[in-house]
Parts: structure tokens; C-alpha cells; sequence
């Protein structure tokens, strides 16, 4: 059994549409569950209060209302427990990303969209928020493809571990293959409904993106296909012969000179793209999204230097959201490249006190803070910085 657990980003504003979609579904469950809700494998009629049956999708007794109805009403306390773990546990971001209005019409758009699908292959009526549930799973699929999912691992119930899993592969094959396609039962779930919520999700926000009516950045999955396209297109025109720098035909080159001719206008392109996606997310205050463009960056080249400011900025967010080890490289480079910044025994003292209690280097430590006390004006930091050399050098 693979469960998640949580991610690996927050989101930058407080979600307060998804907070308030689980009030209102938890509050409608109370409010509507008959008192034996627990029993397991019950019709789904005989889980609410007879008043609120009128309120599931009924295919033979439809009203247009249903569509949004029906997947604020749960069949159980595993249900609702269920559907809204996975609501926090994706849907925070997406609000984040999609702001409240919008996330609002997006999560009824698919409840909608869900029971549509669910009609199409089933008479029978539904219930539950498992279809816009996925249509918010699918939207994460696509604005947060390369983020880490925590999963933990169990066999009978017995804890094995945990491990970290690309959102891209987790949901796609975990939750939308296996979950509801090769692992579909003859219990009473509507796989088809989860289905079409994906779909929807998927499809949708990357028709959102395309059209730029939700921004991107170089990480989601609209990105990686425009990126793939490119080096596709640029490998079929080099390997016909065709110069698409002078516009002429040139002979035939070794695939080995291809490669690395297309391998290098890749790695520029990625840098370009990345380094302006900084400087956006910086200009827009996302400083967390920033940080983490900026680990890609120097995956692909650990040389490469931001601006002052904006190196500063991420420097310190790798500091407060304790992450020792990038906080120092990122100093570092500062160090290296800012050489006449004019708070630089600063950056030495965070240094001193990041390889002393962090990091294990006390050498490096020492060697930053006897610079930093040669400079320090500030009393409470002359101190601390002498404080922690005394510590040091016993």
C-alpha cells in the first residue's frame, strides 16, 4: 500500500478556498449522513438522510442542480476522511496557484464535469467530491510535475518506510493507472467519474497554460512538452541536412556532432529560461518558487551567478527555511562573485555561524568569522561573532 503523506513545496498564500471546500463538505456530511453511515458496502441511497437524496446524482431523476450537489454528500466517515486528505494534501497549491475565484469555478467545473462522465458509462446514482477531488489532482499533475511526493510504504498495514516519488509519476501511474484502471473492482466506486476528473484537470489546466490564461513557469508540464518539442524539432531539421541558422543545406555531420551541438543550445535555452523564471518569480515576491528554480539552475551549471539581490534573497530564504548546506553555497558565491558588497562581514558571519552549527566545518567556520570580527560594527553581532570563535578555538 503506498499512501502520501505531504510535499515537497507549501504554498506562498494561505489557501483559503480549499480550507473553506473542506469546511463545507465536512459540515454537509454531518448534517446529511444517516447514523450508520459506517457500514460498509451499502447502497448509496441508504447512506443519507432521506431529505437529502433529492441532492445525488440521480441519472433516472435528474435535476441540474445534481451536478454540483452531489459531490458535496459522502457515503461514509472513510469517504469524506478520504476525499478531503487528498483535497489538502494537493488542492493548497493549486488554490495558491489558481487564486480563490478561480480555484472555486475550477473545483465545481469538475464535480460538473465528473458527473458527466460518470453519466456517460452508468445509470446509477453517485456521490461524493472523488471526481473534483481528481480534477485537482490532475491540475497539480500539470502546474507541479517535478515536485516530491512523501509516500509511505506498508504490506497488511505494517510500516515498511517511506520514499519520495516525481508528482508526474505518483499521480499518472499510482493514482489514475493503477487506482482506477487496472485496479478497478465491483465495489461502489465510481471509477469513471475519477476519470473524467483527471481528465479534466489535466487537460484544462494545460489548455489554461497554453492560452496564458494561467501563468507558468519552466517547471510545469506545459514547459517540459514546449521544451521536448524544441529539441525534436531542432534534431529532425539538423539530421536532414538543413542549417536553421543560414537557412541553407549543408552536408551531413556525424550523429555523435549532432548530439552535442543539440545537447549544448539545450543547456543554453534551459539556463536563459531559468534565469528569467528567477527574475520573474523574485519581481512577484515568490521567493520559495525562486529557490527552487535556482536548484535547478546550478544543477545544470553550478557556476552560474544571479544578480546580487536576487542571490541575497535566495540565500536567506535557503536559511530560514532551514536548508544549511544551500544557504552556505549560495553565500559562498556571493562571497566569490560580490566581492565589494557592502555588508559582506554579514554574509562571512552567516557563513561562520552556518559551518559552525550546521554544517560540521569548524576550520571553514573559523577562517569566515576572524574575517567577519575584523568588520562588524553591529554589538550584538561583534558578539555573537566572538562568541561563537571562543566556542571554537577551545
Amino acid at each position: 500500500m503506498l499512501l502520501p503523506i505531504h510535499t515537497s513545496i507549501k504554498p506562498n498564500r494561505t489557501p483559503y478556498a480549499n480550507y473553506a471546500l473542506i469546511i463545507i463538505n465536512v459540515f454537509i456530511f454531518l448534517l446529511t449522513a444517516s447514523h450508520d453511515v459506517i457500514v460498509v458496502n451499502r447502497p448509496v441511497s441508504e447512506t443519507l438522510r432521506q431529505w437529502a437524496d433529492i441532492f445525488m446524482l440521480t441519472p433516472s431523476n435528474l435535476h441540474f442542480w445534481q451536478f454540483v450537489s452531489y459531490a458535496f454528500l459522502h457515503g461514509g466517515y472513510l469517504h469524506i476522511i478520504g476525499n478531503m486528505f487528498f483535497l489538502y494534501l494537493f488542492g493548497n497549491n493549486v488554490n495558491d496557484k489558481l487564486g480563490t475565484a478561480g480555484y472555486l469555478g475550477f473545483y465545481l467545473a469538475g464535480a460538473v464535469f465528473s458527473g458527466l462522465g460518470h453519466m456517460l458509462m452508468s445509470s446509477s446514482p453517485v456521490l461524493g467530491a472523488s471526481g473534483a477531488v481528481a480534477a485537482v489532482t490532475g491540475a497539480y499533475l500539470v502546474l507541479f510535475p517535478q515536485t516530491l511526493v512523501t509516500v509511505t510504504v506498508a504490506y497488511w498495514f505494517i510500516f515498511i518506510g517511506t520514499m519520495e516519488v516525481p508528482a508526474i509519476y505518483f499521480i499518472a501511474f499510482k493514482m489514475i493507472v493503477i487506482d482506477n484502471i487496472i485496479g478497478r473492482g465491483t465495489t461502489n466506486i465510481a471509477y469513471n467519474a475519477h476519470l473524467a476528473g483527471y481528465a479534466f484537470g489535466i487537460l484544462g489546466i494545460l489548455i489554461a497554460l497554453a492560452t496564458g490564461i494561467v501563468r507558468g513557469n519552466n517547471f510545469d508540464l506545459w514547459a517540459m512538452l514546449k521544451r521536448w518539442n524544441r529539441r525534436r524539432q531542432y534534431k529532425d531539421v539538423a539530421s536532414s541536412g538543413y542549417d536553421p541558422f543560414t537557412g541553407k543545406a549543408t552536408k551531413k555531420v556525424k550523429a555523435t556532432e549532432i548530439k552535442k551541438s543539440a545537447g549544448e543550445q539545450k543547456r543554453d535555452e534551459d539556463i536563459a529560461e531559468l534565469r528569467s523564471q528567477i527574475a520573474d518569480e523574485i519581481a512577484r515576491r515568490n521567493v520559495a518558487q525562486a529557490a527552487m528554480l535556482y536548484n535547478e539552475l546550478i544543477k545544470i551549471d553550478s557556476e552560474n551567478v544571479l544578480p546580487q539581490q536576487h542571490m541575497l534573497d535566495i540565500a536567506n530564504y535557503f536559511t530560514s527555511n532551514n536548508e544549511p548546506e544551500k544557504s552556505a553555497n549560495a553565500y559562498e558565491q556571493i562571497l566569490t562573485n560580490y566581492k565589494n558588497y557592502e555588508y559582506i562581514e554579514q554574509i562571512q558571519l552567516m557563513l561562520g555561524i552556518l559551518y559552525s552549527r550546521y554544517l560540521n566545518k569548524p576550520q571553514k567556520a573559523i577562517e569566515h568569522l576572524r574575517k567577519a570580527v575584523e568588520k562588524l560594527t553591529d554589538p550584538g553581532q561583534l558578539k555573537m561573532c566572538k562568541d561563537e570563535l571562543a566556542k571554537l578555538q577551545k
